[in-house]
């Protein structure tokens, strides 16, 4: 799972064309190794990103475990869902072509 997902982002060209668009604007013309920099600004960003998500991916595990905990609060949230998806079907069955 892990190999497929860093294929995905690698191939990915949307982060590829992120870095070549947003970060050059931070390298002085004059820089004598403008790769280096950028090499240096990308490590950054991608430091920041992965210590983002590290902490979302703590916070949603936290929420996981108390919500399977509470019978309750799941059988709210099913009942929450298939309220959400009946209404959505409702209107996609009124929806004029």
């Amino acid at each position: 799972m892990i190999v497929t997902g860093f294929l995905i982002n690698i191939l990915n060209p949307k982060l590829s064309i992120f870095f070549l668009a947003f970060l050059p604007q931070f390298i002085p013309a004059d820089d004598p190794h403008p790769l280096i920099r950028m090499g240096e600004l990308s490590a950054a960003f991608m430091a920041m990103t992965f210590v983002v998500f590290a902490l979302y991916g703590l916070f949603a595990s936290g929420v996981r475990d108390r919500m399977l905990r509470k019978p309750k609060v799941m059988t709210w949230l099913r009942r929450a869902f298939a309220g959400g998806f009946a209404l959505l079907g409702a209107r996609l069955a009124f929806v004029e072509r």
